[in-house]
């Protein structure tokens, strides 16, 4: 549970208000599907103990809809052809109410749940009579399990201008369901629209953030409040002016989204979702979105400053950073055989151990990557194609940074190296969660490699997250955060991709696999399968599967393949076919990633069935063919649609220190923007650069265009 919902644990009686943008459509009809999810969530509350207490907007649009249906049918095609008079809101009011309130009547009866009414003005809550027997009756219908639904009767109301009038003890619904919430006593408003949570900006707007908590102090100037509701009276402003009446006076208040299924429900079991009011909230500490944007901006801000200083200046950059790894070592792996032997006591799988282990000559290994990284060609401002667009007139395409990037990843500390000179080799600036498993190795790698970043830089240009809860916030960043790259579990990576509107790079599995072909020499075959699953099983482009062509079944060479993997301790396990044939264990799917000493074995009859194989149940990582044929060869690497094909070479190849890019901040599966291991370039965008000499459009007339390819 979040600490700013734990309110959540004491609330009994809740007050929902509906506004009419939730209770109707954009035509003017009645919502049913949201009405239904609504009427569903009370009776679950309701089931649960709760007290629940509705006040429902739609009344006017509901009558306003069939008013003018009505005087559709009745009208003549020459009175069509009339102006048409706005509709009294009066009379809207009374034709929409009953039908209103039969279909919550109706909704709730099939809930086996019983509904009452209550039509309420202004006027009504001078008298403290009026007041008192209000509180007796529904304090009686809670006891007894029945929802009151209160709706203003804006049929007869005083009110001079129903839609404009702010006077009087309330004046719409949301005024109302605030005063509601202090004369029944509620314990929680919660007002329902038709977006997430109060914005501060209209959210349509670029640079619009969604508030959590509203503290007046601080947001009462900051937010830019647009248009009024669609239908009903005063859209967010009135929700918040009434969410700030109901705080202050000691009831807390949540404005989420009516559009949701299951909001309600996820704001009474303390989940941070919507914009929270209330009366303590300028106590508590810094809202953690507000730290996690001040982290971003200033990784933003310093990259800027990255790019301006001069290349040899970037390189020396990463040179100190290299030197100070290899000066830090000793003290680095004190800290990781601290997480090492935690993860132990914790009783962390193999492989997840494997990946946390900085093993001897790690860090000398990484100091070379970043040095060879270092003396690659500057990859800021490179020129990749010259145009004359017009004489004197001349365009460059360039290469440059994408921003900030987010990179969260799970065990490997060596990670977080090869990012960090990524980003400072690219110019990006870079935030980075590392996991729990690792955190002394991740705090101790991050600031030897901060510490040398000079000051006309600064050292927030890479910052580290180390808390769980800031992710949400910081994947909420789309104006500030660029890009996202999540390293580990596919469990992960998905939660990641529902989680952010912010690009994601990266791969769910890596499920990579070694086709034998009959043509193959079995000697290359065992070698390469060997590398491929034993250098490290833990790696994403270690082999998964093996597939065998059917030819090759009881030969020699594949016996021995089958003894060698069994004597080097991994165990194996078969698709239908080769279970049967092989004598071994069925495995469970082919679509697993065992990231240990396990592989499946499955036969195959050519090449093409081996492609077709690969295209359902792989991952689109890393694929394999041993083959003499090259006619076979050459259509497996032409039509294996994965970010990488080998012939005759193993899948642990797939890496960005061995191809030559100095390191890699992941493999991509995905086809945009970068495909496989995603080195300095991946981290690069394009801009365009025009110098001309005064030179207009005016409607193209004196401008004759040439469009000439010029020498770099």
């Amino acid at each position: 549970m979040d600490p700013t919902r734990a309110f959540v644990k004491d609330v009994k009686r809740v007050i929902i208000k509906v506004g009419t943008a939730v209770v109707t459509r954009t035509e003017g009809r009645l919502a049913l599907g949201r009405l239904g999810a609504l009427c569903e969530q009370v009776k679950e509350l309701n089931s649960q103990g709760f007290e629940v207490i509705l006040v429902t907007s739609g009344a006017v649009g509901v009558g306003r809809q069939r008013l003018r249906y009505r005087r559709l049918l009745n009208s003549s095609f020459a009175d069509l052809q009339k102006p048409q008079l706005e509709l009294d809101g009066k009379a809207c009011a009374a034709v929409g109410q009953s039908g209103l309130m039969a279909l919550y009547d109706c909704l709730f009866s099939l809930l086996d749940v019983p509904s009452s009414q209550f039509l309420v003005t202004d006027s009504d809550f001078k008298h403290p009579d009026f007041r008192m027997q209000l509180i007796q009756t529904v304090n009686s219908l809670l006891a007894l399990r029945v929802i009151p639904v209160f709706n203003e009767n804006d049929a007869i109301s005083s009110r001079k201008a129903p839609y404009e009038d702010s006077s009087g003890i309330f004046w719409d619904n949301d005024s109302l369901a605030a005063l509601l919430a202090l004369e029944l006593k509620a314990d929680l408003l919660v007002l329902l629209s038709d977006v997430e949570a109060l914005y501060s900006a209209p959210p349509g707007e670029p640079h619009s953030k969604i508030i959590h908590t509203y503290i007046k102090d601080r947001h009462q100037g900051e937010i830019t409040f647009g248009d009024k509701s669609r239908l009903g009276r005063g859209g967010m402003t009135a929700k918040v002016k009434s969410a700030v009446y109901a705080a202050s006076a000691g009831t807390p208040v949540v404005i989420i989204s009516g559009f949701a299924t299951d909001s309600i429900i996820k704001v009474l079991q303390g989940e941070r979702i919507g914009t929270l009011f209330h009366q303590d909230a300028h106590l508590w500490a810094l809202p953690k979105e507000v730290r996690a944007r001040e982290m971003a901006v200033s990784s933003r801000e310093c990259s800027r400053r990255l790019q301006s200083i001069s290349s040899e200046d970037r390189r020396k950059i990463l040179l100190d950073i290299a030197d100070a790894l290899e000066a830090n070592e000793k003290l680095i792996r004190i800290e990781n055989e601290a997480d090492v032997a935690s993860a132990h006591l914790a009783g962390y799988e193999k492989s997840l151990i494997s990946r946390l282990t900085l093993k001897p000559g790690k860090i000398s290994s990484l100091a070379k990557s970043i040095r060879i990284l270092a003396d690659i060609e500057d990859p800021i401002g490179y020129v990749l194609k010259r145009t004359e667009l017009a004489d004197g007139l001349v365009l460059e395409k360039t290469s440059c940074p994408l921003g900030v990037l987010l990179i969260v990843f799970e065990s490997r500390p060596d990670a977080l190296v090869q990012i960090a000179s990524l980003a400072v080799r690219s110019g990006n600036g870079l935030l980075l969660k590392g996991g729990k498993e690792a955190m002394r190795s991740n705090a101790i790698l991050h600031k030897v490699i901060t510490g040398a970043i000079p000051d006309t830089v600064g050292e927030k240009l890479i910052g580290l997250v180390t808390s769980r809860d800031e992710i949400p916030d910081l994947l909420k960043l789309d104006d500030v955060i660029d890009l996202v790259i999540p390293r580990g579990s596919n469990k992960l990576v998905t939660q990641i991709k529902e989680s952010t509107k912010i690009p994601v790079l990266g791969h769910a599995d890596g499920i990579c696999h070694v086709y034998i072909d009959k043509s193959a020499d079995m000697d290359m075959a065992k070698r390469i399968v060997l590398d491929a699953k034993i250098d490290y099983p833990a790696a994403c482009n270690a082999m998964e599967t093996i597939l065998i062509h059917k030819d090759l079944l009881k030969t020699k060479g594949l016996n021995d393949l089958i003894v060698q993997l069994r004597g080097q301790g991994v165990t194996l396990y078969g698709g239908p076919r080769a279970s049967i044939e092989l004598d071994i264990p069925q495995a469970h799917s082919f679509h697993h990633e065992y990231n240990s000493m396990a592989c499946t074995i499955e036969i195959v009859d050519d090449v093409h069935a081996a492609i077709d194989h690969i295209h359902r149940h792989g991952s689109a990582h890393t694929d394999c063919i041993v083959a003499k044929d090259l006619d076979v060869a050459g259509i497996f690497l032409r039509q294996v649609d994965s970010a990488a094909a080998f012939h005759n070479a193993s899948t642990r190849f797939c890496d960005g220190a061995r191809f030559g890019l100095g390191a890699e901040v992941g493999i991509s599966t995905g086809r945009i923007h970068a495909r496989g291991p995603v080195g300095v370039e991946g981290l690069l965008t394009t801009r365009w650069i025009l110098r001309g000499s005064g030179q207009v459009v005016d409607g193209d007339k004196g401008v004759i265009y040439t469009h000439k390819n010029l020498p770099l």
